[in-house]
């Protein structure tokens, strides 16, 4: 998978190449509307959806293995992940476990459009909701994910009348540094007495352009907020207005914060299938945002992000991942899975 260039909105090889390895095995396997690499296996009470992603950012890195560790982009976000749903889904049908089994790898999930998982809620192939759903993300193996922050993107438009250099005016990109500092500031303030970084308002400033045409000058400022669980997209879109005056401001994309409980059954039963390859569960809230923003709130069931994999190397140019860590995530995956497909129908839903 690593091998087969994928940025978004170019992912048709690898959702082929998914597809065959998934009809390999026994899955019953597409490509749909969207472009996503859908499968579908096994029969029983129970339905668990296996959401990952198979498109990566940009960034040619030379793929090799070399003692034991795969390098290469998408190697950890999220080719990695996605590999091991296949690998624990194969490996939970082989043991005639009572399950229905749903993997998808979504594409666009590193787009504002998040174009896969919308499609996957508006053509679901399930005629209703999981019972349980897993989100492909690195989690590292011992570790889950119970929540991702939300976020706006944003263009912030100004203009000015054009003037000379030499006059004491403030030009277009000094102004819209300004700006910057103003919204950077106004997230300082509203951070205050917060001790989690998962409950503060993160500004980043993606990019700083301008232009002129003799008569006016004009900047543009794309700024990400990474948004807390109380602060709703519509309040974040107000926020942002009245931190820039003067300014045209238009919202790109944008995703509610969403994080649940560490309590049910998928969740624990995770937590006993990592102690059983002898690690500590480890539960993590996340400052990134991932599909589980727009699944888990939709579908209303447990939910959670597992992957192997080390987060921190995301979209950097030494993306790697230990095949030791991969191959602990399969089978920890796979006794999840089985666990969760022996569970009493009372218990299938209980938090």
């Amino acid at each position: 998978m690593v091998q087969i260039p994928s940025v978004s909105f170019d992912e048709a090889n690898i959702a082929r190449f998914l597809v065959g390895e998934m009809s390999d095995l026994g899955f019953d396997a597409w490509v749909d509307d969207a472009g996503n690499a859908i499968g579908m296996a096994g029969e029983g009470p129970r339905t668990i959806a296996l959401v990952g992603h198979i498109d990566t950012v940009a960034g040619d890195l030379p793929v090799r293995l070399e003692e034991g560790i795969l390098h290469g982009r998408g190697a950890v976000d999220a080719k990695g992940p996605m590999a091991t749903f296949v690998s624990a889904a194969a490996r939970c049908l082989a043991q005639d476990s009572p399950v229905r089994l749903l993997v998808v790898g979504c594409v666009e999930e590193e787009a504002p459009t998040s174009a896969g998982a919308r499609n996957l809620l508006a053509n679901s192939p399930l005629e209703g909701p999981p019972d349980f759903l897993v989100i492909g993300e690195p989690s590292g193996w011992e570790g889950m994910t119970l929540g991702y922050k939300g976020y706006m993107r944003s263009k912030i438009r100004l203009e000015i009348e054009a003037a000379h250099t030499a006059h004491d005016v403030k030009t277009v990109a000094a102004q819209a540094c300004d700006v910057w500092q103003q919204v950077s500031h106004a997230c300082e303030r509203f951070n205050e007495g917060k001790a989690r970084v998962f409950d503060r308002l993160l500004p980043a400033l993606i990019r700083l352009e301008t232009r002129g045409d003799g008569v006016h000058d004009h900047a543009t400022l794309d700024v990400s907020l990474r948004l807390p669980p109380d602060m709703p997209i519509e309040e974040a879109e107000a926020w942002l207005v009245e931190q820039t005056p003067g300014c045209d401001v238009t919202t790109l994309g944008a995703l509610p914060a969403w994080a649940g409980p560490r309590t049910t059954p998928l969740h624990r039963s995770l937590a006993r299938a990592i102690r059983a390859q002898d690690g500590h569960p480890i539960y993590k809230l996340k400052t990134g945002t991932a599909d589980l923003n727009i699944l888990a709130p939709a579908w209303g069931c447990p939910a959670l992000a597992y992957g192997p994999g080390d987060a921190s190397l995301d979209h950097t140019p030494n993306e790697h991942i230990r095949i030791d860590d991969y191959l602990r995530s399969v089978a920890i995956l796979t006794d999840t899975l089985v666990a969760c497909a022996e569970l009493p129908s009372s218990a299938a839903r209980a938090s």
